[in-house]
């Protein structure tokens, strides 16, 4: 591609792309917030966020830093973190809900 409108159309399907799979990592991290809290187990794991940032670190070759790797994946995991407490929050308001209504 010679020209400035194939490379932009090239990255809007990828960003397409992208959500895409971000939205379904979001879905798995919602699902393992609903067990977490089944299992009264803490949302935040550190352990677990040190082994996807390292992952992604070792299997990025570029030419994306693995700097810039880790900083786009240290924002996704805090937006999984938000989304499980959203879940837990939602079915705790829930629980109260329907706690006064009895």
């Amino acid at each position: 591609m010679d020209d400035i409108e194939g490379w932009r159309q090239k990255i809007d399907e990828i960003d397409l792309k992208l959500v895409d799979l971000l939205n379904q990592r979001s879905q798995c991290a919602i699902e393992i917030g609903k067990i977490k809290k089944k299992l009264d187990i803490d949302i935040y794991d550190p352990r677990r966020e040190e082994t996807v940032i390292e992952g992604v670190r070792k299997v990025s070759q570029g030419p994306l830093h693995k700097e810039a790797v880790q900083r786009l994946f240290e924002r996704i995991v805090d937006e999984s973190r938000r989304a499980q407490r959203e879940v837990k929050n939602s079915e705790e308001s829930n629980q109260t809900d329907q706690e006064i209504k009895e």
